[in-house]
Order: C-alpha cells, then sequence, then structure tokens
C-alpha cells in the first residue's frame, strides 16, 4: 500500500493545515498506551476551510445529503490533518473509533449515508488502517451552524 501522502496525491487532494481550536481545548490529545504505541484523540473537527466555516446549516432543510457529505468529507481530512500535526500520518495503525454528528432536521433518518463520505476517505487514504467502528448520530444544533461535526481515536505507532 502507498503512504498516505502517496494516496493523498493520487486523489488529487491536498492536506490542509490542522485547523486551530475554536474555544478552550486541545485539538488533540496524544496518550501512550504501551506497546510503542499511543493513541490520538482528536476532537470533533468541522467543516472549516481556509479559516472559514463551510457547509451551514440542517440536513437536509438548508444542506441537502450531497452537500452534507462534502461537509464529512472535510471534516474527514481536518482530522487527518490534525493527526499529521500531532504524530504523522506515516505513523496510523488503525482508526480504532469515530463519531459523526449530523445537525438534522426533524425526521432525517439518514445520518450514516451522510457519515460514509467521511469513512470513505478515511479508507481511500489509509487503507486497511482507515476502517474503524463508527457512530452517527442527528443532533438539532453543532457548533456556528455547521452541518457536520466528525471526532476520531487513531492508534499511532511511536
Amino acid at each position: 500500500m502507498p503512504s498516505p501522502h502517496d494516496r493523498l496525491k493520487e486523489l488529487g487532494i491536498e492536506l490542509p493545515a490542522a485547523p486551530q481550536a475554536m474555544a478552550v481545548y486541545v485539538p488533540t490529545r496524544t496518550v501512550p498506551v504501551g506497546g510503542g504505541r499511543s493513541l490520538v484523540f482528536v476532537a470533533g473537527q468541522v467543516p472549516v476551510s481556509g479559516g472559514q466555516l463551510q457547509h451551514l446549516g440542517r440536513v437536509p432543510d438548508e444542506v441537502d445529503v450531497e452537500e452534507a457529505r462534502a461537509a464529512a468529507r472535510l471534516c474527514a481530512l481536518n482530522l487527518l490533518a490534525q493527526v499529521e500535526a500531532a504524530a504523522g500520518l506515516d505513523k496510523v495503525e488503525q482508526i480504532a473509533s469515530l463519531t459523526g454528528f449530523v445537525r438534522s432536521a426533524p425526521g432525517f433518518g439518514d445520518q450514516p449515508q451522510v457519515i460514509n463520505a467521511a469513512s470513505e476517505l478515511l479508507a481511500d487514504v489509509l487503507g486497511e488502517a482507515g476502517k474503524h467502528s463508527r457512530a452517527a448520530v442527528g443532533v438539532s444544533e453543532l457548533p456556528r451552524g455547521v452541518s457536520v461535526e466528525i471526532a476520531a481515536v487513531f492508534v499511532v505507532a511511536d
């Protein structure tokens, strides 16, 4: 399997700079677990690009499912950017867990379809290491009106 950076290049994707925290927290926390491994907990990433929030609104009333999927992909890229900054993508052994939140209108139940876009991108970039356990949750509100937020836990080699 090519390196994550090679895969990003093959996919025509440029990894963004790791977004800054939007409040009083750290974007990542690395916790050694022994055996030459650490867990990198990545705080919820929102669809921000170039310092600007993208894809604002409730799904599907204000943001259609395809736009919400684009938001999820952007969140996944920001997850990767955070891990690159914290440990380096080449050290990722696997994604242990991913939790996706979709700002949902009443009656909307396709949160898994939205978050699949993030899961697909992570598997495309990281291969088998990008496959993960996951929750896709509908919520009434998300920070600053974004349509999607995603947090994850990565296992990395020390």
